[in-house]
C-alpha cells in the first residue's frame, strides 16, 4: 500500500488528542487507505492489534451493524478494559443510522480516540459542528499531489519528468489511475463512474435536486472556465440564452451544492489596497483535471488555465488560505497565506514572449510590500530571477515542497 505521506503526518499530530478526527474528500481519493495506513503505523508504534478497532461499514462482514444500538453494543464489547487505550477506525460511518450518538457517547471516555471517514453526502464540512458538537478536526483530501503520483509509479530521480507531467494532466490524479495506465482506454469509463457518482449520490440525492441537466449544465460551464473570473449572473445569461432558462440564485445554490461534494472549489477575490474581500466576481477551479477534461473534452487551448488549476491544488494540499489579488486594474493569480506568511504568484505556460513577460509581471510591481513574489511557468530558463520576482518551473514547484 502506497504512503500518503503528507496526510498520514496530519493524523499522526493528532493522535491521541482530545479531538475526533474526521476524514473528508471527493470519492476515490484515498480515505480509505489512509485510515489503514494509520492502523499500520499504530502497529509498527506497538499499539496491540487488540486495541485498534478497524470497521469498514460496506464490508458483508459488519452488515449486521446498521443503527446506533448495534454499533454501540459492537465497540462496547470490544472496549471492555477500562484501563487500556482503544483506537476506533470508522470507515464509511454513514451506512449506520445516527450513527454520530455512539461517536459523540465514546468521545467522552478518555481511553478512546476516534477516527472516522464518510460519504460526503452524510459528512458535509457545514454539517460536521452540528453532529459532532464542535468536537472535531476535519482532516480535507485531495487526489494525488504530482510528487504522490510519481511516487505512486515508482519514479525516482528521473530528469525529465515532463511525460509523466502531461500524463497527469490528461487523465487526473485519482490513485486507481495507476493501476489503468496500461490500458489508457478504461480511464475515461473510471472517470466517469466517479463523476456520475458524485453528481448523483453526493449532490442530486443529497439536495433532492429536481433539475439535474441544469446542474450538470452548470458544472459543464465552470469546467470550461477554470481560471476565469465568473458570477453567477453570468452563468445563468450564459445558459438562460442557451435554451435553459434560471436565474442567480439557482446557480448560487447549485454552486455551493458542487463545492460541498468537493467537486469544485471557490476563490474569492481580495482587493489588496483596500484590504478587503470582494464581493463578486469570484474564481472556480475543479478538483481534478482528469474530471475536468472528461466533461469538456481536452483542449489545448486552455493549457495555461489547467497549470493554473495545479496550482491551486498544490497550494491547498499545502495549507495555505487562496485568494485572487486585485490591484488597481491588475490582477495576481493567488495570494497565498498562511499563518504570517505570504506570498504572491503568477502562473503562466509560457513567458518567453516579451510582452507576456511584461503582462504576468506588471501586477507585482503595485505590491510594496516585502512578501515573496513568484512566477510559476513551463519554461526552462537560465536566469531564476527577474527584477526580485523569482521564476520557478511549475514542475520544480510542485517536487519541491517550497
Amino acid at each position: 500500500m502506497k504512503n500518503r505521506k503528507h496526510y498520514l503526518d496530519t493524523l499522526i499530530k493528532f493522535i491521541d488528542k482530545p479531538f475526533i478526527k474526521v476524514i473528508t474528500g471527493i470519492r476515490r481519493c484515498g480515505k480509505s487507505s489512509l485510515l489503514l495506513l494509520l492502523k499500520q503505523h499504530l502497529l509498527e508504534k506497538g499499539i496491540q492489534g487488540e486495541q485498534i478497532l478497524y470497521i469498514n461499514f460496506e464490508s458483508f462482514e459488519f452488515s449486521s451493524i446498521t443503527n446506533e444500538a448495534t454499533l454501540n453494543q459492537y465497540i462496547k464489547e470490544r472496549t471492555s478494559q477500562s484501563a487500556q487505550k482503544y483506537y476506533l477506525l470508522l470507515d464509511e460511518i454513514q451506512v449506520v443510522n445516527s450513527w454520530e450518538k455512539v461517536i459523540n457517547s465514546f468521545f467522552l471516555n478518555p481511553n478512546v480516540d476516534i477516527y472516522i471517514t464518510g460519504s460526503n453526502a452524510y459528512l458535509l464540512s457545514s454539517e460536521l459542528s452540528t453532529l459532532l458538537s464542535g468536537r472535531y478536526v476535519e482532516v480535507k483530501m485531495l487526489p494525488l499531489s504530482f510528487k504522490e503520483y510519481l511516487n505512486f509509479l515508482g519514479v525516482e530521480d528521473i530528469e525529465d519528468c515532463t511525460p509523466y507531467f502531461n500524463q497527469y494532466l490528461r487523465y487526473g490524479s485519482f490513485p486507481s489511475i495507476i493501476n489503468l495506465l496500461d490500458t489508457k482506454e478504461t480511464i475515461p469509463i473510471f472517470l466517469e463512474g466517479i463523476y456520475n457518482s458524485v453528481l448523483l449520490k453526493d449532490v442530486i440525492e443529497r439536495n433532492s435536486v429536481r433539475d439535474s441537466v441544469l446542474l450538470e449544465n452548470v458544472l459543464k460551464f465552470i469546467s470550461a472556465n477554470i481560471g476565469n473570473i465568473v458570477s453567477t449572473k453570468k452563468i445563468s445569461d450564459f445558459l438562460t440564452s442557451s435554451g435553459r432558462k434560471t436565474s442567480s440564485d439557482t446557480i448560487e445554490n447549485y454552486l455551493k451544492m458542487l463545492e460541498s461534494a468537493f467537486i469544485i472549489y471557490k476563490v474569492p477575490r481580495y482587493d489588496l489596497k483596500g484590504k478587503m474581500f470582494l464581493k463578486t466576481l469570484e474564481k472556480y477551479y475543479i478538483v481534478d483535471t482528469g474530471i475536468r477534461n472528461e466533461i469538456t473534452g481536452s483542449s489545448g487551448s486552455d493549457y495555461g488555465y489547467i497549470l493554473e488549476n495545479i496550482v491551486y491544488l498544490e497550494l491547498l494540499r499545502r495549507g495555505y488560505h487562496i485568494c485572487i489579488g486585485k490591484t488597481d486594474s491588475y490582477e495576481v493569480d493567488f495570494v497565498a497565506t498562511k499563518s504570517d506568511e505570504k506570498m504572491y504568484i503568477q502562473v503562466s505556460a509560457t513567458i518567453l514572449d516579451e510582452h507576456t513577460r511584461e503582462r504576468e509581471l506588471r501586477p507585482f510591481t503595485s505590491i510594496k510590500d516585502n512578501f515573496p513574489k513568484v512566477l510559476l511557468t513551463m519554461d526552462r530558463l537560465p536566469f531564476s530571477d527577474i527584477e526580485g520576482i523569482r521564476v520557478v518551473h511549475i514542475v520544480d514547484f510542485l517536487l519541491d515542497g517550497e
